[in-house]
């Protein structure tokens, strides 16, 4: 046994490739000075394998292969500390980290090396322990995304779904986007719709909640804005680990029911009837048996988690707050996912600051308010003020068109016995 540069090289084995028979047949043909293609078309091999065997001598049947090399017990030791740690169940990391300790090994040395931890840590990732919360603790949440044919047009849907861990009640919101403030009026919704506030709040890692994470020492930093509305309801934000959806599990499968069930095949004439439809599913999702605590979901809440929630603050609470910088387009008209806004005609191609709220939508052009709409939820509308177009055309009077009305056709012009004294007299003619 060998060492090379730290690692065991095994004994070398004999692979036998072709049969000693075929071999001698070889021989036998070559010594009638038979040709290399001849011989190979009679035995059914091919013609570079007859060529290797005559000219590899007595042993030319038996190819000399070297066994599968392989790390010591320190070095395998080493190899699985950088596997779970540094490397992250990399093999290829720990193969580098291994080689700037001194130990080269292939790639597929360490794979082998760490097969079995590797199965380990894959069982530990996938085994899931069931977690049951107590009434009124966690509400988890999450967004999923749909294609749905809305006024005969696919449009992305987002869908927040809010699940209540104990009695399993589903909430679910449509939005056009899936940015803060969506999530901070998805959460808020979901509250008013289950009449209280669980003390816990559990969401993903979404750029939207979570600003960064240290997986070393498990702390999260939440961003300020969804720290401060989360302060605001008197509720305690929570993020699942990275890469372990399992952790919020309730409301994974909340998503998938949601896109399966309640919009599988369906068209919608406009966004006001798709939220429509799913008030009305989410009162029959609460009436179903749930599989896994064998009650219907309401059923549950009434008997022990309505009385566990927190009672919803006293004052509304501004939830959607989101300052957006536009450039006036060509037509008046600033865009608000997917839905436009009409401006002050003069302001086209200038720059507006645009405040979108829970109910309205306000632009100002530097301190100046130059608009106000009611904001739309209605995928690729307008929503236009006429009077933001005032003065780019000459207006029609009521009385300049009572008068065209009553005028006789020959006051507006030749009368039509012109055109047709024209026509005869052309036909005269020829």
């Amino acid at each position: 046994m060998a060492m090379e540069h730290g690692v065991v090289a095994l004994p070398e084995a004999e692979v036998p490739m072709v049969e000693s028979e075929v071999v001698r047949q070889m021989r036998e043909l070559a010594a009638q000075h038979w040709g290399a293609k001849r011989i190979a078309r009679v035995l059914g091999i091919a013609r570079n394998t007859v060529r290797r065997y005559l000219r590899g001598g007595p042993r030319a049947e038996v190819q000399v292969r070297p066994q599968a090399r392989a790390l010591d017990t320190p070095q395998r030791a080493e190899a699985q500390r950088l596997y779970r740690g540094p490397a992250e169940g990399n093999a290829v990391v720990a193969a580098r980290l291994l080689a700037a300790h001194g130990v080269v090994a292939s790639v597929r040395t360490v794979q082998r090396e760490v097969a079995g931890l590797r199965r380990e840590l894959r069982v530990q990732q996938v085994a899931t322990v069931r977690y049951e919360t107590a009434p009124g603790e966690q509400m988890q949440i999450d967004f999923g995304q749909k294609l749905v044919r809305i006024a005969c047009e696919l449009v992305k849907v987002h869908l927040l779904v809010a699940v209540l861990s104990y009695s399993r009640r589903c909430f679910v919101k449509a939005f056009l986007s899936e940015r803060q403030d969506d999530w901070r009026e998805g959460i808020a919704t979901a509250f008013q719709h289950f009449g209280g506030v669980t003390r816990f709040v559990l969401g993903d890692n979404a750029k939207a909640l979570v600003v960064d994470r240290d997986r070393v020492t498990r702390t999260v930093t939440f961003h300020p804005a969804y720290l401060a509305f989360c302060r605001d309801w008197g509720v305690i934000p929570r993020a699942c680990q990275p890469y372990r959806a399992r952790t919020k599990g309730k409301t994974e499968s909340g998503v998938k029911y949601v896109k399966r069930n309640a919009l599988a095949g369906l068209e919608f004439a406009s966004f006001a009837a798709l939220e429509g439809h799913l008030t009305e599913w989410m009162r029959l999702a609460d009436e179903r048996v749930h599989g896994t605590t064998h009650e219907r979901p309401l059923d549950r809440f009434v008997r022990a988690e309505q009385a566990a929630l927190q009672p919803l603050p006293a004052r509304p609470l501004p939830s959607r707050e989101r300052r957006l910088q536009r450039r006036v387009a060509n037509d008046a008209l600033v865009d608000i996912d997917t839905v436009r806004y009409s401006v002050p005609h003069r302001l086209v191609r200038d720059h507006v600051e645009v405040l979108v709220g829970e109910q309205e939508v306000r632009v100002f052009h530097g301190a100046t308010l130059v608009a106000t709409h009611r904001r739309s939820t209605e995928p690729h509308t307008r929503v236009i003020d006429p009077a933001h177009y005032a003065g780019l055309w000459r207006p029609w009077s009521a009385a300049v068109a009572s008068e065209v009305a009553a005028a006789p056709p020959d006051a507006l012009g030749r009368s039509l016995s012109v055109y047709a004294a024209l026509v005869e007299g052309v036909g005269g003619a020829a």
